[in-house]
């Protein structure tokens, strides 16, 4: 089982997202387990105060480093070799996260992300606490709690079992350097728009070769940055 701490100010946010749909089901399974952490636990004066004003001026307010190493290092244990998980913490400064890093995460037994909120949080605690920063695209929320579910469910896709059918998995966008093709369902006609004829054929190595066919045409005309020349070596 693959286990998965979130340090966070919201607990509350993961709620729903933990007991619903994929992620419920993958919970109520026992392939993946998610345990809430509400930083302000980990705070030492009474009005719980996770952040205050930055060192040298300027808006917002940052994250102070005392709870977050204390709640890191009570999840976790101190940085350094033997620690029993990975600690991540999810910042626009991070790391582009892609399928293939989702891969190499899905390997560890257990996962520990944090999320930022307010301007940032003090260097200091990503220094001494955090192992690896992970952004999830080049644009800023208000804090790292959608990344950390975006990352969750992205992970938790690829542990055995979790989806019903293993080769969907397989199948995804990005799984194979390309995006997937046009997916069709019934009615035969909706609309004036027909199915395409191979796909009610019933001949799958036909199905087959038309769905490399548009994954490659999709992948040509919507990423082309996902293509490569035959060498491997750069774009076509």
């Amino acid at each position: 089982m693959l286990r998965i701490d979130v340090i966070t100010i919201f607990p509350g946010l993961f709620e729903t997202f933990s007991s619903e749909s994929l992620i419920g089901n993958a919970i109520r399974a026992g392939l993946i387990g998610v345990a809430l952490h509400d930083l302000r636990d980990y705070t030492s004066d009474r009005q719980r105060k996770v952040d205050d004003a930055p060192y040298g001026g300027g808006p917002g307010m940052v994250m102070k480093p005392e709870p977050l190493v204390a709640a890191i290092e009570a999840v976790a244990g101190p940085k350094g070799p033997g620690r029993p998980g990975q600690v991540i913490l999810l910042s626009p400064q991070g790391d582009r996260l892609d399928q293939a890093r989702l891969a190499k995460l899905a390997r560890n037994e257990r996962l520990v992300l944090v999320c930022g909120r307010y301007e940032g949080i003090d260097q200091r605690a990503i220094d001494l606490a955090v192992d690896e920063e992970i952004s999830i695209g080049d644009y800023v929320l208000s804090g790292g709690e959608i990344p950390a579910m975006v990352l969750i469910e992205g992970v938790s896709r690829l542990i055995p079992g979790v989806l019903g059918n293993p080769e969907s998995a397989a199948c995804d966008s990005f799984q194979r350097d390309e995006l997937e093709g046009p997916q069709y369902t019934r009615p035969p006609v909706f609309r004036g728009e027909a199915v395409p004829e191979v796909l009610r054929s019933g001949d799958h190595a036909a199905v087959e070769r038309w769905r490399a066919e548009r994954a490659k045409e999709f992948t040509r005309r919507r990423r082309p940055d996902l293509v490569r020349d035959p060498s491997g070596e750069g774009e076509s």
